[in-house]
C-alpha cells in the first residue's frame, strides 16, 4: 500500500471503489501487557491495595496514567477496568447509577401506567463494581431487567479526569468513596454495600488542572507520575514499539533527541509520550519499514502534526527541527 493515500492537487480522477486504508496499528502500543510502571508508581499502587484506598494519580497528559490501570487489570487477572469519565457536568450520583427521569415524565404522560423505578435505572462504573461484589439472589430487586451479573467478584474502577468536574464532586462522594456503599432514593433510599471481602480497586486520575479537597485527599494514596527521564522513555518506546532490531536504536536516539528538543524548547503544549509513539510509528509507515526513516530528514518536518498540537507552537518547532537537519548535515 502506497503512501501518500490522498493528493488533493485537483488532478486526480475519483475513484471507482472506496480506497484500502492500512489498518491503524495504535492499539498495539496502548496493550497493557506493554506497560512498564516506574518504581514509585508500583509501591504507591501496592500501598493502596494493601490498604484497600484509591489510588490518585496525577501528572501531564500523556504520561500513562489511564493506561496503568488497563495494566493492573490484565497482570492480576482482573476484567478490564469499568471506566467513569468525568465531565464538568457530573455529579455524586453519575459515578454509581443514572435515572431517567425525562423518559419517566413521557411514559407518565403517555399513559405507560406498567413501569416500575427499576425501568429508569442505570447503573454506572462504581455502582456496577459495587453490585458485583454481592450474590445476584441479593441484589435481584436492586437490578433492573437488562443488568448483567457476571458473577460473584472484584473489579477495578477508573474514575478519569477527576478534576474536569466540579469541586463539589469529590466532596459529595468522600463517604461513598470510603466506604464503598450508595442509595438509590428512587429505590426508597435503599443502601448497596460492596462486600468488604471482594471490595472494589479505584484508580483516580487528574490532569492537576484544579487543586482537589483536602478530604478527598486524605481518602486516596497519591501519587505523582513524573514524564520519563530518557532512558526510561527509550526502554518505554522499544516496549511499546518493537524496536529490538540493530538499525532501530540509530532511529530511537534521533527521534528522542528531537523530542526533547521540543519539549525543552518553551512549547505551549509539550508532546507527550503518545505523540512520540504516533510520530514514530508514521514515520515508519511513511518511509517503508525503512530501520531509521530519520536519515530521510524531510521526514520529521513532513509528519509534525504528530507532535505538535498548536498554531502558535508550530513555526518554533519546525525551526528547531531544521537546526537539527542542518547539524546533521554538516
Amino acid at each position: 500500500m502506497k503512501f501518500p493515500f490522498y493528493f488533493g492537487d485537483g488532478t486526480r480522477e475519483r475513484r471507482d471503489t472506496a480506497a484500502p486504508l492500512p489498518v491503524s496499528r495504535r492499539a498495539e502500543f496502548m496493550k497493557p501487557e506493554n506497560y512498564l510502571a516506574d518504581p514509585g508508581l508500583r509501591d504507591a499502587c501496592n500501598v493502596a491495595l494493601l490498604l484497600a484506598q484509591p489510588l490518585l494519580l496525577t501528572g501531564e497528559p500523556g504520561t500513562g496514567k489511564t493506561l496503568f490501570a488497563y495494566s493492573l487489570a490484565w497482570e492480576l487477572g482482573f476484567d478490564e477496568p469499568l471506566k467513569f469519565e468525568t465531565k464538568s457536568t457530573s455529579t455524586a450520583r453519575d459515578l454509581f447509577y443514572s435515572y431517567d427521569t425525562l423518559r419517566q415524565f413521557q411514559d407518565a404522560q403517555s399513559g405507560k401506567v406498567d413501569r416500575k423505578p427499576l425501568d429508569y435505572l442505570t447503573y454506572n462504573a462504581l455502582g456496577t463494581a459495587i453490585l458485583r461484589t454481592r450474590e445476584p439472589s441479593k441484589i435481584k430487586n436492586f437490578v433492573p431487567s437488562g443488568f448483567v451479573h457476571p458473577g460473584k467478584r472484584r473489579s477495578i474502577v477508573l474514575i478519569d479526569e477527576v478534576d474536569k468536574a466540579t469541586r463539589d464532586f469529590p466532596n459529595d462522594i468522600l463517604n461513598e468513596l470510603e466506604h464503598l456503599y450508595f442509595r438509590v432514593p428512587e429505590l426508597g433510599n435503599v443502601k448497596i454495600e460492596a462486600n468488604p471481602k471482594l471490595q472494589p480497586i479505584v484508580i483516580i486520575t487528574s490532569n492537576s488542572e484544579k487543586d482537589l479537597p483536602d478530604a478527598f485527599l486524605r481518602r486516596c494514596v497519591y501519587y505523582n507520575l513524573p514524564f520519563p527521564q530518557e532512558k526510561r522513555l527509550a526502554d518505554i518506546v522499544t516496549n511499546r514499539l518493537g524496536l529490538h532490531s540493530a538499525g532501530s536504536s540509530d532511529f530511537l536516539q534521533d527521534a528522542l533527541e528531537i523530542f526533547f528538543k521540543l519539549r525543552k524548547s518553551g512549547l505551549r503544549k509539550k508532546p507527550g509520550t503518545a505523540e512520540l509513539l504516533g510520530w514514530m510509528m508514521a514515520l515508519r509507515e511513511i518511509s517503508g519499514g525503512a530501520d531509521n526513516p530519520l536519515v530521510k530528514s524531510e521526514l520529521a518536518l513532513r509528519t509534525m502534526s504528530t507532535l505538535i498540537k498548536t498554531a502558535d507552537d508550530l513555526d518554533k518547532a519546525k525551526e528547531i527541527v531544521r537546526k537539527w537537519v542542518d547539524s546533521r548535515q554538516k
